[in-house]
Parts: C-alpha cells; structure tokens; sequence
C-alpha cells in the first residue's frame, strides 16, 4: 500500500491547522493508508490535532518569513535564512527523493514548500500543493527592499508550475503559478465547547463574558498587563506558549481541551489576520477583534473574509500592545452579525482529490 507524505512549512501556526484538517480527513477516510508528516511545527502542537497513527517527523524545507513578533516581520533574518536553506538545496531534494522511494510513498503533499514538491516530481510521483498563497507571491513584494529575494521568487515559480495539483483553499491570491487548481470551501469545523471544564482548570468565572488572546507571541508590558487587568466583566485567557507570568491573563495548556474546544468556549477572540484563526472563528460563529499586520501581502484579503463572514471590530497595534481594549471590545459587542456564509467540508473533498492522486498517480 502507497503512502501519502504530508509537508507542512513551519511559518505559522494556521499552515499546520489546516493540514491537520485535511490529515484527519484522510485518516477518517482510508485508515488504511499510511500517512507520515514532515515539518518544524512544534510536536506538542501537532500531536494535539492529529491520531497517534499519524507519524510526524520534524523536518523543515522553507523558511517562510521570520517574525519579531506575532505582527511584524524580520525581513533581513528571513533572506538570511531563505539564503542558507537553498544552499542546501539538491542535498533537501536528494533525500526527500531517496525519502519517496524508499517509503514507497504514493503522493507528496506540500503546504506550501517548494522543495518537497520538486522531489516529488524528480522522483516520478504526483505532487500537490494546498495552500491560499505561493511563497512566489508572498517574496514577491520584498523585492524592492533587497534584490536577492528575486532569485528565490522565480525559483518558487518554477516548482510550482510544475506541480499536478493545486486545492486552493479559501481566502486565496490568484496562485497564478499553477496550471492546475481545484478551489476548496472551509475546512475548519467548530469545536466542542468545554467552558466548564475551563472554568475548573483555571478558576475562570463563567459567568462573564470571556476573551481569547490569541498570538503566537506578543510583547505586553507591566502597564499594558495592568490595563488588561482593569477590564471589567471579562476574563482574560492566552493558549500555550504565549503567557505572561503573574498577570491576571490565564494561559490554557492545549491538552486536555485542545484549541478547537478552547475557541468554541469563548466569548470573544483577539487576534492577527491569520488564516487558521480566521477560519476557526468562522467556523465556530466568533467575534473577532483584529489588529494590523505589516509586510504580509495574505493581510487584506484575510480582512475581507472576517469583514464578510464574522462579527467584527479593529484595534491599532499601538493599543494593543497599551492593553487597551475597552473600546474595541465595545464596538464588537454591538457589530453587526454577517450578511454571508462561507461553504464548509473542504478538508473533505481535499482528502478525496489526495487518495484518488495515489489510485490514478
């Protein structure tokens, strides 16, 4: 039996909680295909969205773009880094094609490293990517700022149009590189709300209305810490890692909830555009407070879908990081419910596309 090998780059939390939708789809689907994941995404992270008959192998074959923060990007340290992992380029191919055959893998899926997708080709077994952007579109705007990146837009280019398959997921840029696309509707799938459980864990109070803080890292200050603490008829949470000793602000480890049912029991969430959390709170039906995001072509068109599909208010990073959300929590309480819905079951349809790929490969 062909195996299915599952790429996932390490840029950001949302790339792995969308493949974790389309992974468990292909579990539920044919459990008798095996499947392997490789990526830098922490394992915790993963072990708690996918069976334990999905084997994980930490691997990293993009860069994506290196954060300061949660918000802002190092674009220097990302061309850095972009520069040393392509030095190594045939090397990365060379193994992922020694990786294929020796695996007897079937099909290669990739969101959305170029490397993989290249093995897969070499190596003579069908090649998909999944994703709602190309790195080729995402470098493209830095090159005004530094020249080298052109070299690596091309390069992402070039695998791409070489590609079998594209399932485009929602809130994508055109992906024009790819010959061949099949458009997905949502893949999230509301969670199951576990409050009381919360409550237990954390000592929250249940009967206020209870805000989600939801960053892979952010900088709060003592007084911005004091201002959040200040807020009055909310409890305040963050999810594991991001935590900040000794505030009033309770940091919920993903096991045993996971963040699916950590989401489904908020009132409300605090986030970046980010395309995991967009869809997480579409799919749950929560209202979203959302800040600005520099250097990140994804940001309007994520926008777009939370002003269409989501309850909805705007905070400025320079509030943000003050703690300031009395005003925006205000303003989401009373924003209007969404004019449109989003179709939903594209993990689904991903997985049937992936499993006929190794029967027709």
């Amino acid at each position: 039996m062909q195996k299915i090998s599952y790429y996932i780059t390490a840029h950001g939390y949302g790339h792995g909680t969308r493949s974790c939708d389309i992974l468990n789809a292909l579990h539920n689907a044919a459990r008798d295909v095996e499947i392997i994941v490789k990526t830098d995404l922490p394992l915790a992270f993963m072990q708690s969205r996918l069976p334990a008959a999905i084997q994980i192998i930490p691997s990293a074959f993009d860069v994506g773009l290196i954060q300061k923060d949660s918000i802002r990007v190092d674009l220097e340290a990302s061309i850095d880094a972009v520069e040393h992992l392509y030095a190594n380029e045939s090397r990365l191919i060379a193994g992922e094609m020694a990786f294929i055959d020796g695996e007897n893998v079937g099909v290669v899926v990739a969101d959305i490293p170029a490397i993989p997708l290249e093995a897969a080709k070499r190596a003579g077994v069908p090649a998909i990517a999944t994703g709602n952007f190309g790195w080729d579109w995402i470098y493209s705007d830095f090159v005004k700022f530094d020249p080298r990146w052109k070299r690596h837009v091309d390069a992402f280019s070039k695998t791409y149009r070489q590609t079998d398959l594209l399932l485009r997921q929602p809130f994508a840029e055109p992906m024009t590189a790819f010959p061949n696309q099949i458009d997905l509707p949502l893949l999230a799938k509301p969670g199951t709300e576990c409050r009381e459980m919360i409550a237990e864990h954390s000592g929250a109070d249940p009967d206020k209305k209870w805000v989600l803080i939801s960053f892979t890292s952010l900088n709060l200050d003592v007084h911005a810490l004091g201002n959040l603490s200040r807020l009055d008829g909310y409890e305040l949470f963050s999810v594991e890692p991001l935590e900040w000793p000794n505030s009033t602000i309770k940091c919920l480890r993903r096991s045993p909830m996971g963040f699916a049912g950590i989401l489904a029991s908020m009132d409300v969430v605090v986030t970046k555009p980010g395309f995991g959390i967009v869809s997480e709170c579409i799919a749950n039906n929560k209202p979203i407070i959302y800040t600005s995001r520099e250097n990140f072509l994804e940001y309007p068109i994520l926008v777009d879908g939370i002003e269409k599909y989501c309850r909805h208010a705007f905070i400025p990073g320079d509030k943000l990081h003050a703690g300031e959300l009395g005003r925006a929590l205000e303003e989401v309480e009373s924003a209007p419910a969404p004019t449109e819905q989003i179709p939903r079951g594209g993990a689904e349809i991903a997985a049937r596309h992936i499993l006929q790929s190794i029967d027709h490969g």
